[in-house]
Parts: C-alpha cells; structure tokens; sequence
C-alpha cells in the first residue's frame, strides 16, 4: 500500500504534463516533505499532550522524582518516539523509486533512534541526579561521578552501534577490534579510569563530601567543595575564585579536610606570644600585693604565696638572696592569669583542651602558647573571638613587667 500512495502520485505528476526524467525526484520531494510535515505536527501534539499530563501528574504525586523528570525535559524527549516509528513506516513509501536512498535513510532513522535513546537516558539520569541529591544521606555524595560513568558505557555502547548501522556489521566485531585496541583505550581514558576508581574510594572511605571545607596547598585551594565527578573537583575559595583539582589527587595526594572542626564543639586557637627574655625574673612580696589587685588571679596568688612562705620558712631558706628557695615568676603568674582568664571567657568552650604553655625558647624569646578552641566555629566570629583575646593578653604584658618582642627598627634599639 505504501508503494502504491506513491505510485499514484507518481501517475499524477506525469498526468499534469512533468517530464518523466525529473518526476521521480519531484514525487519523492513532494512525498518527503509530507512526511517530515505530519511527523513535525506529530510530535508537537504529542509533546503538549505530555507535558500536560506529566505537569498534572507531577502536581498529584508526593515524590518529586517526576518533578525532576519534567525539568529535565524527559517528556519531551519521548514525544520523539512516536514520530520516529511513523518515518519508519513510511519512508518506503516516498523512497520507493529510490533503493539505495531508501537504504540510507533507513540506516539515518537507525542513528537517529540510537541518539534519542542516548538523550532520554542521559535525561532520565539527570533526573534522577536530581532527585537523590534530595536525599540527605545521598547529598553530599559524589553521584556526578557515577552518572558520568553510566554514561560514558552508554555512549559508547551508542558510537559503537551507530557504527555498525553505517558499516553493516555486529557490534560484537567492534568489542573484538577493542579488545586489540585495549591498550590505546586505556591511554585516551586514562583520566576517566582515575577518576572513577578515585570517586569510589573517595566515597567508601569518606574522604571529602560536597560541602566539605578542604585545604589543598598543592592546588591552591582552600574553601567549600561544590561538585564532585569524573574527572575533577571543584572548590570553591572563599575569595570566590574556582579552584578544579583532579578526582585521582585526593587520593595520590596529602590535602585537609575541616570536616572534624565542623563537626566538634569547637575550632582550635593556637596562637603564641613571644616575650622578650630580659623581661622574666623573679616576683617580690611587694610585686604580689600589687599584682593581688588583679581580681582573676587574686585567690591564687595568696594561696600560692602562703604555700611557698611556709615552704621557706620549714626549710630555713635564706631570703636575701632571692634565687633561693621557692620564688613566683612574673612569667609563670601571667600564665596562670591567662588560663584563668580563658576559663572565665564565655567564647571558649571549656569541655575541651585549654591550657597555656610555655615552649622551646628561641632566639627570638620564650613562646607563650595558647592552646583553646572558641566555641563559634564560624571562621568571622572565630577570628573576632582571638583578636579579642590577643588585644587583652598584649595589653595585660605591662601588669606583670613583661615585654612582647619586636625586630629592632634602629640601630639604638639594636643596642639595647
């Protein structure tokens, strides 16, 4: 019947008066036309008929998994079918006069239907993409990664038919010639193969999740994870700028992950004050009273005194010489201060290490350091919280006689 449809119209043109040598390519421009026509009308109906029913249907249902479907456009890539089953119906029809162009157009309707199914399936895993990242237990998941993956057998499962439509032959013949391309294969995705393998360690061990604040010096990255597939990471850096790094270096490579300090009750200070060596020495009874006057370390400095007096005293410690005996330092009170100081502060979290130590001197002077974790994780708030207690700690150096130390800015300074 269809041979016929065009035979008729065939009969028709050379009844009209066209010449015989050039009606065939008339009749198969006229029929051609049609077709293309009534498939285009086809599949605009069909495809407002969906999107329709998909947007209702949408709107009726409580998942939101075909919320993403109809976002994803994957209504519209399947109005495309019915259209294309109707060319290959009826392109024998206008190609009848016309084997070998029947023939590839038959062999072009085959590509064209590997390609939508290409589309629909990489719709559909976007989709899907979409709807796990929803998910809390799934959000911070490298899924990019493995849609990528699906997509990547898919296309080339595509390319390889499409191949085989345009060569005539099985795409097994094509699954032999890679087995001897094996090598090669493995050169071009290379990258690919890294990444994979890198994405499912990354993920099995929990290494990094989209969210998570890393620092990568290698890479000059230092700000949250925004995606996680294939091929790279992306992060970005809290000066806003982008920074991709290969999926394989978290593996090959050293990098920190603040996840952990996120995750505590607080975030580390660790910040020295270096004092002047010339400024420690011992403290008299008259520099106690004075320093008794500072409220915080009142209570102790009296205990401490009296228990170092009565040692003295037990022991018959000659005092004239100060050296002797069991002494107060202004540096080991001013530490004390600080601990106390710290304790009383409400920025610092006080279940959690807080100590003040002293470290190795250097030519510099001795380290005084302060080991806490502020309570505010958020890194404004948490640098607030230390400038605050820096600006008090400097300050309280002239109480206790103590000098913080600075490069010489002259040659007098020098001197000294």
């Amino acid at each position: 019947m269809k041979d016929s449809i065009g035979r008729l119209l065939y009969d028709y043109l050379l009844q009209i008066g066209i010449n015989e040598e050039v009606v065939s390519y008339v009749n198969l421009l006229i029929l051609l036309s049609l077709v293309l026509l009534l498939a285009s009308i086809l599949d605009w109906i069909l495809w407002k008929i969906l999107r329709s029913l998909s947007i209702r249907l949408a709107k009726s249902t409580k998942s939101n998994f075909d919320d993403f479907l109809v976002a994803n456009r994957v209504p519209r890539a399947l109005a495309h079918i019915i259209p294309l089953l109707l060319l290959f119906e009826l392109f024998p029809m206008v190609f009848f006069d016309f084997e070998y162009a029947n023939l590839l157009a038959q062999k072009a309707l085959y590509i064209l239907t590997v390609v939508l199914v290409l589309t629909i399936t990489k719709r559909t895993l976007a989709a899907l993409k979409d709807y796990l990242r929803t998910l809390p237990h799934l959000r911070d998941k490298p899924l990019d990664s493995y849609i990528q993956v699906l997509m990547i057998f898919a296309w080339i499962g595509g390319v390889l038919t499409i191949f085989a439509i345009i060569t005539d032959t099985t795409v097994w013949k094509f699954f032999t010639a890679l087995g001897a391309a094996s090598a090669v294969i493995l050169l071009i995705f290379k990258d690919s193969i890294l990444g994979f393998v890198a994405s499912i360690q990354v993920s099995i061990n929990d290494m990094v999740r989209i969210g998570d604040w890393i620092t990568f010096e290698k890479y000059g990255a230092d700000g949250d994870v925004v995606e996680i597939n294939l091929a790279t990471v992306k992060v970005q850096n809290f000066d806003k700028t982008i920074t991709t790094i290969p999926t394989y270096a978290m593996i090959s490579d050293s990098f920190k992950n603040w996840r952990g300090m996120q995750n505590s009750g607080g975030r580390r200070i660790k910040r020295s004050i270096i004092i002047r060596q010339k400024s420690i020495r011992f403290l008299t009874a008259k520099d106690i009273e004075a320093l008794k006057k500072i409220q915080l370390i009142t209570t102790y400095l009296t205990t401490r005194s009296e228990q170092i007096n009565k040692y003295n005293e037990q022991h018959q410690i000659n005092k004239e010489v100060t050296i002797n005996g069991r002494n107060l330092t202004n540096i080991g009170v001013f530490r004390k201060y600080i601990e106390t100081y710290l304790q009383n502060h409400s920025a610092i979290n006080k279940k959690m290490t807080l100590m003040t130590r002293q470290l190795s001197p250097t030519p510099q002077g001795i380290p005084l350091e302060i080991y806490a974790f502020s309570a505010d994780k958020r890194w404004e708030n948490y640098e607030y919280v230390i400038a605050d207690i820096f600006d008090h700690l400097l300050s309280s150096l002239d109480y206790f006689d103590l000098e913080v130390f600075e490069l010489p800015v002259s040659f007098e300074a020098l001197k000294e």
